[in-house]
């Protein structure tokens, strides 16, 4: 395996023009692509013709493609003498398995190279013009998974609802309604949030409100995974959230047009 190498490459938030240099550079050089469902199909284009190009992406309810079978792969495709680049959406050591496969292709030898790619957590956000910080609103922010390994909520977003901190939540449509009860038992219904999906792409979509008014407005929009959740007071410096409040009984409520 000695002309063999793996690349864990973050595809970036959905946008193919987002991912950064030094990942189009690796994968002008591959032998094989192995590419998850969220890595945008244009980045594919970058790579070489003759490469091979497959498919690993993983669907809930299906053992095909598990970690398992996909770390098999790259030890077979390695084996093989090929230069592998792993595509994966977002960054790989952001709710990624990047370590997982890292860890289980250096226990074979196989030498690897991490190239960042930019997250959805930080940049969905900013792209609608939302900060996760801002000096006089909050001084810290939080980046949780919405759903654990046997479906339920994570116990970090419990401690976070306690704190002023921005909680950005990866994977949390499933759980929304728990993630507002949360909320809502620590006094926080006033609180705003924005619930983006598909951000970076056309297709994208948003839905503001207050933790109280969520729900409505997701069913209102017909919003899905996959979708990111920011909660906090930065949410209000979206530049349409003003137009979208109304007073009702002495609180706050997003109303969407």
């Amino acid at each position: 395996m000695e002309n063999c190498y793996l690349i864990l490459l973050g595809a970036g938030p959905g946008d193919p023009d987002l991912i950064i240099v030094k990942g189009v550079k690796a994968l002008e050089k591959a032998e094989v692509v192995l590419y998850d469902t969220l890595s945008h199909p244009d980045l594919l284009d970058y790579a070489p013709a003759d490469a091979e190009k497959i498919y690993v992406g993983k669907k809930a309810g299906s053992c095909q493609n598990s970690q398992q079978s996909i770390n098999d792969l790259i030890v077979q495709k390695a084996r093989e003498g090929n230069y592998i680049v792993r595509l994966k959406g977002g960054d790989p050591f952001v709710f990624g398995r990047g370590h997982e496969e890292l860890t289980h292709a250096r226990a074979h030898d196989i030498p690897v190279e991490v190239i960042p790619g930019i997250s959805s957590c930080t940049s969905i956000g900013e792209l609608q013009t939302i900060p996760l910080t801002k000096r006089g609103i909050n001084e810290s922010f939080w980046v949780t998974t919405g759903v654990t390994r046997n479906g339920g909520v994570s116990e970090d977003i419990e401690l976070a609802a306690q704190t002023t901190a921005t909680i950005a939540i990866l994977m949390g449509m499933r759980n929304l309604p728990k993630i507002v009860n949360i909320f809502k038992r620590y006094g926080r219904s006033t609180t705003p949030i924005a619930v983006i999906q598909r951000g970076s792409l056309p297709e994208e979509k948003i839905a503001l409100g207050t933790i109280a008014s969520i729900t409505n407005e997701v069913e209102k929009k017909n919003l899905t995974n996959p979708a990111l959740i920011l909660i906090g007071d930065v949410v209000q410096l979206h530049p349409e959230y003003a137009t979208w409040v109304s007073r009702k009984s002495g609180t706050t409520e997003a109303v969407m047009e």
